[in-house]
């Protein structure tokens, strides 16, 4: 910090030398000037009287009494550039004051209202901390002088959740996650913090940010691991080796947090076979699709038709879906786990799904131009009818 202050005090003489140069020599300067003019009226209005007496135009006793009034003149201008001078001498003093209380009182702002907390922080965090308490010193102190900083008080939140301090660490990654406009990882953080801090206990608030989570991100690792460690609690066996399996699926070969699943995944299976209960098995839902017939002349065969099952609570994209042509209509298909889009998120994996079939002249799956909508199933055995009847907007 001495390379701080020394530019400080730099700057604050430069200031004050600044403001005391109009007042090194005024005083002395316009007193100079000011006497220089009164003398030589004086001497220019003797010479005039003594050229009117050598002429005769003034005799003896006039002569006599213009040099008198002349130096009583001299002297009353005197006697006024005393008093200005006096008047001028005040002044000064207050110009010296300024050129005094000027830097000090920018001294005294600054260190009431600048920032040399931050600026002792950043030296600080310049060089590695020797210790966990004094990281966790620094961090604290770094979220005390930058509240709005998301990275800093994800980074403080994690490490209290390190050191099961979950309570502290709920209002931390609740306002990292406004401030970060709620991205499904800090969610699923939040979430779990919740969890924890609550003694293990399950809310309708953390479901809420669960369910929010996997809506942006239906990977969310957080997340499943959090429902798995739930269901395990609440011995939902089954439902503990689902979520476990989705995270596991998402991760790398090589991720040494696959071990760990499958370690839960094999204990939640022991519990589960010596209850006598039995996993879920792989799900089929059999749908027939039409079109209706008002559509008939509104659509080529060639057209794309995709048939599709989305989950009623949780992610957006399709669980399962396949491509047919509106030349194959009416038809019927079969929509199961070998249908995913995506191997994590399997239709076995989830309750209540909505059938829906859509015709897309370009074949975006996303978008088209006709749509058929099925009321919820929980996939019982049947065979389930979509009619393709409805403009898409």
């Amino acid at each position: 910090m001495i390379d701080f202050w020394v530019a400080a005090v730099v700057l604050l003489l430069i200031t004050s030398a600044l403001l005391a140069w109009p007042l090194r020599d005024a005083r002395r300067g316009e007193a100079s000037t000011r006497s220089a003019v009164n003398l030589s009226v004086y001497e220019e209005r003797l010479a005039l009287l003594r050229e009117e007496h050598r002429a005769g135009r003034l005799d003896a006793a006039g002569w006599a009494s213009a040099q008198a009034e002349a130096g009583q003149a001299l002297l009353a201008e005197v006697d006024a550039d005393t008093a200005t001078v006096a008047v001028d001498h005040g002044g000064r003093r207050v110009g010296w004051a300024v050129v005094v209380l000027v830097p000090l009182a920018a001294l005294a702002l600054y260190l009431h209202f600048g920032a040399l907390d931050r600026l002792r922080l950043s030296r600080e965090l310049a060089t590695p901390a020797a210790t966990p308490a004094q990281m966790l010193d620094r961090l604290e102190r770094t979220v005390q002088a930058q509240p709005d900083a998301p990275d800093a008080l994800y980074l403080l939140a994690r490490t209290y959740m390190a050191q099961n301090r979950a309570g502290e660490a709920v209002p931390l990654f609740e306002r990292a996650a406004q401030l970060a406009g709620r991205p499904p990882e800090l969610l699923g953080q939040w979430a779990q913090a919740k969890y924890f801090a609550a003694g293990r206990q399950w809310s309708g608030e953390v479901q809420a940010l669960v369910d929010e989570a996997l809506q942006g991100n239906p990977n969310e690792g957080t997340s499943l691991g959090l429902l798995g460690i739930a269901a395990f609690e609440g011995r939902h066996w089954a439902a503990a080796v689902g979520y476990w399996q989705r995270l596991q699926a998402g991760l790398a070969p090589t991720d040494p947090a696959r071990a760990a699943l499958q370690t839960g995944i094999d204990r939640a299976r022991r519990e589960l076979q010596a209850s006598g209960e039995a996993e879920a098995p792989a799900r089929t839902l059999r749908v027939r699709v039409e079109l209706a017939p008002a559509l008939a002349a509104k659509v080529s065969p060639s057209d794309a038709v995709f048939v599709f099952a989305k989950a009623v609570d949780g992610p957006r994209i399709p669980l399962a879906v396949k491509r047919l042509r509106v030349a194959d209509l009416p038809a019927s298909v079969s929509l199961s786990d070998a249908d995913a889009m995506q191997p994590a998120l399997k239709l076995s994996a989830f309750g209540d799904v909505q059938l829906m079939a859509r015709v897309s002249r370009a074949g975006q799956p996303t978008q088209g131009e006709w749509i058929g909508v099925g009321v919820p199933v929980a996939g019982q055995p049947g065979t389930y009818t979509l009619i393709i009847d409805s403009p898409e907007h």
